[in-house]
């Protein structure tokens, strides 16, 4: 007996998914806890009608996070910061302060924890930091780091 499972059934399949199961196990266990349902064409037809519309809903996302991609490779930020001796920071750069920067600047709001920053910046310079939008997206945002008493200065 074919049918279309409502829901998640572990060991047959996931929810939206069409199985060909015993006649016996549809009628006694699938059927009666409702977690299935027979295989009518109008059922069929919903199903094809939702994996179109999900396809699409993935597609649409992809191409945002695409898109989210490349506006983040454009990306430099600036930090000022305290320098003590030999160029290190009084305190440091940490994934929070980036995506809190983004949000302020470009007004782009990521999670800290896609920010892939191993350990804070404390020293002075120029990084390339590898943010993951998702899975296989993966874009570089600019990080520059100067000392706060030579902009005073010059």
């Amino acid at each position: 007996m074919k049918v279309i499972l409502l829901q998640d059934v572990e060991g047959l399949g996931q929810a939206g998914d069409m199985k060909d199961v015993a006649n016996g196990y549809a009628r006694n266990y699938l059927l009666p806890r409702r977690l299935a349902a027979g295989a009518t064409p109008s059922l069929i037809a919903n199903r094809e009608q939702r994996i179109a519309a999900e396809k699409r809903r993935l597609e649409k996302l992809a191409e945002q996070n695409q898109q989210m991609a490349e506006r983040l490779g454009q990306i430099a930020l600036t930090f000022k910061a305290k320098v003590g001796g030999q160029g290190r920071l009084y305190g440091s750069i940490t994934s929070q302060d980036i995506a809190t920067a983004l949000r302020d600047t470009e007004d782009i709001s990521i999670d800290r924890r896609t920010i892939d920053l191993s350990e804070p910046i404390r020293s002075l310079g120029t990084f390339s930091i590898p943010v993951k939008i998702s899975t296989g997206v993966e874009s570089k945002i600019t990080v520059n780091v100067i000392d706060e008493a030579a902009q005073v200065t010059a």
